[in-house]
């Protein structure tokens, strides 16, 4: 429909598989499992007005969701749960009478919650995975490669190309350390009833404490947990939003670094994102090449580190044993947070795996700011040929004075080097001067700084996965 608004998250930018997971069809299948599930639990531990045949009767309907029955009854009911009730028990009419016994709404709204949420950072964590591979390509391809560093954006001493990446790649594996601790530790609400008591699962089970406790383990089980919350009131603590949400921030905000760093390269010339045959830069300027999947990314990252104050303020505001103010904010937040980090995942893997090096321009400017960084071990040699160390250092400050304003004043280049030749105190030649003027010299142990990066964090954090990645790189070739 063209005449309705409709989320670009959904519509420009997330992939099909995260839509997916929050779409109507996997919320209320879900619910529907978690009836089956809480059933079938029930029946095991003695509810005899349960029997096989209802149980049965429910899974035949887990997939054909009737919305217009649910829609129907949710106008008179005003309850979205109960009106699912009603529309599943239309479908299951032996089951009818025992779908949701003894549960309140969060029983299905809190779990499924849990169970998407879970599900969401599987997927987040796929990608990761796949853009760290791609930048431990890079960076060990890259990783001898000097280029500047910046420190406040002014020319520092050098790094290499490669040892850059790690610092991109660093991040990531904080955030991949931080989603595996959050999907290991989630847990169900489980069968927790009205505030948090199981008083209504209490009194089904004639007061059998064990039962209780068994039912929301059984359901734990079946929907692949191995606990559930130990305590709640009718709702699991937002907090676990809040904690998740802060999980996707911490993934946008690596992400927008990269994009920046990426972003103020391409000014420089020096690296630039991928760029495609018929891409249009600038409707005005046909000659630009602006880095828009790079300013995307930072975009989208702004949104979810903002949304990400959303569940941190539920948190703080729920009443004693539940309040419905989380409900509609948690609707559009968690979603659109996920949503919006698998978009910039996505295009995070585009740039990666399509770095652009343009080596030339990368050797200009170290050559512009050499002289100098080599000054100090000019100095030393001059030294050691028989020059006063302070005298030596003034002649050079002197002289880096005047190269300065040559460059910044008159546009000229950096004559340090033919200024130092052509004093005497130095007694060196400008053959012996360009000695110290290779640039591979000073880039400390960034070559070995890479592979030890690789070979310790990278790789380990990455492995248990080496499967999804060879079968997601035969899948491309096909």
């Amino acid at each position: 429909m063209k005449n309705t608004y409709e989320s670009p998250l959904a519509s420009r930018y997330a992939s099909d598989e995260m839509l997916y997971l929050f779409s109507p069809d996997k919320k209320f299948t879900t619910w529907r499992r978690l009836w089956i599930a809480l059933a079938r639990a029930e029946k095991e531990l003695g509810l005899t007005q349960i029997t096989d045949e209802m149980i049965e009767e429910m899974e035949a309907h887990v997939d054909d969701i009737n919305y217009d029955v649910a829609a129907e009854e949710e106008k008179k009911l005003r309850h979205d749960v109960m009106a699912h009730v009603h529309a599943y028990g239309a479908q299951c009419p032996k089951a009818k009478g025992i779908i949701h016994l003894g549960a309140t709404s969060c029983y299905v709204g809190d779990n499924t919650d849990i169970i998407l949420m879970r599900e969401g950072l599987i997927q987040v964590r796929s990608k990761i995975v796949r853009v760290l591979d791609a930048l431990a390509k890079f960076a060990d391809a890259y990783k001898a490669m000097p280029t500047l560093g910046f420190t406040h954006f002014q020319a520092a001493q050098m790094v290499t190309v490669g040892k850059r990446a790690t610092l991109w790649m660093n991040e990531l594996l904080m955030d991949l350390e931080e989603i595996n601790f959050r999907i290991e530790h989630m847990k169900l609400l489980g069968s927790k009833g009205t505030t948090g008591t199981q008083a209504s699962f209490m009194e089904l089970f004639g007061g059998d404490t064990d039962k209780v406790k068994a039912l929301e383990q059984k359901i734990a089980a079946e929907m692949r947990f191995d606990a559930v919350v130990s305590v709640s009131g009718q709702t699991y603590s937002r907090k676990i939003d809040a904690a998740i949400l802060a999980t996707l921030s911490g993934v946008a905000q690596s992400a927008s670094k990269f994009a920046t760093d990426v972003r103020l390269l391409c000014h420089l010339k020096e690296v630039e994102e991928p760029f495609e045959k018929n891409q249009i830069g600038s409707s005005a300027m046909p000659y630009k090449r602006n880095p828009m999947r790079c300013e995307r990314i930072c975009s989208l990252a702004r949104y979810v580190i903002a949304d990400a104050s959303n569940p941190a303020v539920t948190a703080a505001t729920q009443w004693f044993e539940r309040t419905l103010d989380d409900s509609a904010n948690k609707r559009i937040a968690v979603p659109e947070a996920f949503l919006a980090v698998d978009a910039i995942l996505n295009i995070y893997l585009n740039v990666a795996s399509g770095l652009i090096v343009h080596p030339k321009v990368i050797e200009k400017h170290i050559m512009a700011e050499l002289p100098f960084m080599a000054s100090e071990n000019i100095m030393m040699d001059a030294v050691l040929r028989g020059g006063d160390r302070q005298e030596l250092h003034e002649e050079i400050r002197l002289m880096s004075l005047e190269a300065g304003k040559n460059v910044k004043e008159l546009g000229l280049e950096n004559n340090l080097i033919d200024l130092i030749a052509q004093n005497p105190k130095f007694g060196m030649t400008k053959e012996e001067l360009m000695v110290h003027m290779k640039p591979e010299a000073y880039i400390g142990r960034c070559s070995q700084q890479v592979e030890e990066f690789l070979r310790d964090d990278v790789m380990p954090a990455i492995e248990p996965f080496r499967a999804e990645l060879e079968k997601e790189a035969t899948a491309l070739k096909v």
